[in-house]
């Protein structure tokens, strides 16, 4: 993809930052303390201890610079009397220049405009410098200063506390190493002539809210143009939300509102990358989010009403947003008022050609002898790059005479649908992989790895291998949150592959008249391991008490629809016999098991579990979800134990009464704790707690003890309507979220938050000495959003 920085985007850095400095000034003071914070975020910084100091710049210290992502050029009062100092500064510019390394500014005691313009005590000192060189060497110099000096940096004289302008030095730093360009993208022929044209559609430099639509037929590239749109953009916007295959999401088994509101609500945990974020309404993303800039895409859209749920108006998103919209139907953008649009073609044949020999040969053209049946496949293949990718990639290794047997394939199915040709794909693999594909394209699409590996560990399958295997041969993908992605097409491949097989020995059923059948049969309901039904169009689904019971081996159920037909009866018996790997959990065993290994325990939306186990045992134990076990009760004590957790979900577990104390025993990291229980009484101080979610909780009280979250930078309280007050908040919060805190009465004064936004939208109750403290607040630190309607 074309970038700026396209030359260093995959270069390997041996430092990650540079600091061009005047030593005296700053070293034994500012320089040292940002090293140490460095340091502790993790970043290397090159040590120019021990490089000696002359009239020129060392050759080191040149390699030093051009090894390093990122200069930071520490401009001090004597910085200009360097020699040596300015002709750092040549060279960063020049690496700036040549291989898009990141230049940071900071004026440390001096004016910004003294520096551009030598002037003051900098240009006096610069002019010392300068009087025995020559006029070019003061030329380029002054060029220089000029340059850097335009680069928008920290200024020491706008801080009251130079920890805290060091704190965010660090941070801007982290974050710019972390923003690295994809490479996802490279090997995508003719992406960048659709980037140029989505860019040119997309018009960056307005500052206005726009909708733009990409349409086009299913595996015309559609899905890949938007994410590399993603990827090459992210960075402009203060948010931004990838909503993957809407077409499936949008049609539960609720109404209208309920649908819209289930919508909003995987929207939003995208986006502010919240699990289980929940909503009460449906003005939540206006509220969240328009005063955002935004970059939003919503992929295979189908339904107006998808649209209308997420974007029905650009008045939702801040000034600067863009809203991508994906879909196979021109008609639905243009009825939502979508006229920017950009319809992708078909590839030319050249193109096509390409494409297919990228993934069949590893190049972009055919190895000596392999043209014409390269070009006959690509003829095959309707030049529609999915399936050039899919059949490309089954035959990379293969002989003529195995292309030839893949030809005779492709010219036997009757007009060249699109899924018969990918079902090439899927018979090139061997008999494990095709069972892994099925799984994945039944039960596991948009599942992790780590999941598939559990659920399938006694399978006999080779899982890791299994999905090299699939990533090889293009069949699925790894999305950005590291979910295995299989595309729309690939997955009804999957289904057809099942009806061809012998109904009896199938271990996935996916129609509903057949899953009759087999329930009606003895002979092949032992081998049933998934049953996956789709009830659309059935008016109501009767289940007998006995329907499963011989179903030793089935361990996965799903009942969905496919689209929305206000049919939602399904009539199970309490007296159901459930297999013993599928049951309603109420506990989970008895005793103390030995669970060394276990890292991940989720039981999401568990209704009727009443207790958990000792989990004394479960040390390396990182991930615990309980979240809407509205059953649960209390916890155990030997929660205490589980010095790996780093994530403990309990969002919507509503009749939790105690919680243990976790003072001392739990490091959660960096993730987000999320409790709802009704009065958080005991102390609750996990050490390293970054966000904190009690949203749409029935919590009364915050205890005082969060004053002692030394590191919270993120608290939710939204939807809290029975929370009164609030005590005094730890200083490291950057954001409060208390909108809707219906009975919310008092904040501690004064609000010792230096670096937060606070929101306190639908907070009527505020008493008018907590207004006035959120008022000074904003005045002096910056935002506040003040009790009122949005």
């Amino acid at each position: 993809m074309a970038s700026s920085s396209s030359s260093s985007s995959f270069r390997t850095w041996r430092h990650r930052v540079f600091a061009s400095f005047h030593g005296p000034d700053v070293r034994k003071t500012f320089l040292s303390h940002l090293s140490k914070q460095f340091n502790y975020h993790g970043i290397t910084m090159f040590n120019d201890q021990g490089i000696e100091r002359s009239q020129t710049i060392a050759l080191e210290l040149t390699r030093a610079i051009r090894e390093s992502r990122i200069s930071i050029v520490v401009f001090s009062k004597n910085y200009a009397s360097s020699s040596w100092c300015l002709d750092e500064l040549l060279e960063i510019l020049k690496c700036k220049e040549d291989i898009g390394q990141v230049v940071m500014t900071v004026f440390y005691g001096v004016d910004p405009s003294d520096v551009r313009k030598q002037t003051g005590e900098f240009g006096s000192v610069f002019n010392e410098t300068c009087a025995p060189k020559t006029k070019e060497d003061k030329t380029k110099w002054s060029q220089a200063l000029n340059d850097v000096g335009n680069i928008a940096g920290e200024q020491f004289l706008n801080w009251d506390n130079e920890a805290n302008m060091i704190e965010k030095i660090a941070r801007d730093v982290s974050e710019k190493l972390n923003n690295t360009p994809s490479r996802d993208f490279d090997d995508m022929v003719g992406l960048e002539d659709h980037m140029t044209q989505m860019q040119s559609l997309l018009h960056l430099e307005y500052g206005g809210t726009m909708m733009v639509g990409i349409s086009g037929p299913a595996g015309s590239g559609k899905t890949t143009i938007a994410r590399a749109l993603q990827s090459l953009l992210s960075d402009r916007f203060q948010l931004t939300c990838f909503a993957e295959s809407l077409r499936g999401i949008y049609h539960s088994d609720l109404d209208e509102y309920g649908s819209k509101l289930r919508l909003q609500e995987y929207f939003l945990s995208n986006l502010l990358k919240q699990d289980g974020t929940r909503i009460c309404h449906l003005g939540v993303i206006r509220e969240r989010l328009c005063d955002q800039k935004v970059l939003v895409i919503l992929d295979d859209v189908n339904d107006i009403k998808q649209l209308e749920a997420l974007a029905d108006e650009t008045t939702w998103f801040g000034p600067g947003s863009r809203i991508i919209v994906t879909t196979e139907n021109k008609d639905l953008l243009q009825r939502h008022g979508i006229n920017n649009m950009y319809n992708v073609g078909f590839p030319s044949d050249e193109e096509a050609l390409k494409i297919l020999c990228r993934y069949a040969f590893k190049q972009s053209y055919p190895y000596n002898g392999y043209k014409k049946l390269a070009k006959s496949v690509t003829q095959l293949c309707g030049n529609l790059p999915l399936g050039l990718r899919v059949v490309g990639s089954s035959l990379h290794g293969k002989n003529e005479d195995e292309w030839e047997y893949v030809i005779r394939r492709l010219e036997s199915i009757l007009d060249r649908d699109i899924e018969d040709v990918l079902r090439v794909g899927y018979e090139s693999l061997a008999e494990d992989e095709q069972t892994l594909f099925l799984y994945i394209a039944i039960f596991f699409n948009y599942k992790d790895g780590d999941l598939i590996n559990a659920m399938l560990a006694d399978n006999n399958l080779d899982i890791k291998q299994g999905l090299k295997i699939l990533l090889n041969k293009s069949l699925i993908y790894i999305s950005t949150e590291g979910e295995i992605v299989m595309h729309k097409l690939l997955q009804q491949v999957g289904r057809q592959a099942i009806h061809r097989q012998d109904p009896w020995k199938r271990q996935i059923l996916i129609d509903a008249r057949e899953i009759c059948d087999v329930l009606e049969n003895d002979t092949g309901t032992r081998a049933v391991s998934g049953i996956s039904f789709d009830t659309s169009g059935i008016k109501e689904v009767i289940i007998s008490d006995r329907a499963l019971r011989r179903m030793r081996h089935l361990r996965f159920l799903r009942v969905y629809k496919t689209r929305y037909d206000g049919n939602d009866k399904v009539y199970i018996p309490e007296e159901m016999e459930f297999p013993a790997g599928l049951s309603q959990l109420e506990k989970l065993w008895e005793g103390t098991q030995m669970l060394n290994n276990l890292k991940n325990l989720d039981l999401s939306w568990s209704r009727q579990l009443k207790q958990l186990p000792n989990l004394s045992n479960a040390t390396n134990l990182e991930r615990l979800s309980l979240t809407r076990c509205e059953s649960l009760v209390e916890l155990p004590l030997s929660i205490g134990n589980l010095h790996k957790l780093e994530d403990l979900e309990m969002f919507g577990c509503s009749r939790l009464r105690s919680f243990p104390n976790l003072t001392t025993n739990i490091d959660t990291k960096d993730e987000a704790v999320h409790v709802s229980t009704r009065k958080l009484s005991r102390p609750f101080t996990p050490t390293r707690v970054r966000r904190l979610n009690l949203s749409y909780t029935n919590i009364e009280e915050i205890p005082d003890c969060i004053k002692s979250f030394r590191r919270l930078q993120c608290l939710y309280l939204s939807g809290c309507k029975k929370l009164a007050s609030l005590p005094e908040l730890p200083s490291s919060l950057t954001l409060l979220m208390a909108n809707g805190c219906e009975s919310l009465e008092r904040v501690t004064c004064p609000l010792n938050t230096p670096n937060a936004k606070l929101i306190f939208t639908n907070c009527f109750k505020l008493t008018g000495e907590s207004r006035n403290a959120i008022i000074q607040r904003s005045f002096r630190d910056g935002f506040a959003c003040l009790p009122g309607r949005v």
